[in-house]
């Protein structure tokens, strides 16, 4: 009789796609952050509209 025997090893299983990870739910330091970026861009597209109407305006021609 052997003394020892032998572990039958199996053959690796074929690399299957996996399913993507459910996303996670936004930590509440990036919906703060995500705020204040939304303010700061609206109001820098204010102020570029608001700089773009002064120009226009000391363009037009008077009218008579």
């Amino acid at each position: 009789m052997p003394a020892f025997t032998f572990e039958k090893i199996t053959p690796p299983e074929p690399n299957t796609p996996q399913s993507p990870a459910p996303e996670k739910p936004r930590g509440l330091i990036v919906q703060i952050l995500d705020r204040f970026v939304e303010a700061r861009v609206k109001k820098s597209l204010r102020k570029k509209n608001l700089s773009s109407e002064r120009r226009a305006a000391g363009r037009r021609k008077p009218t008579e």
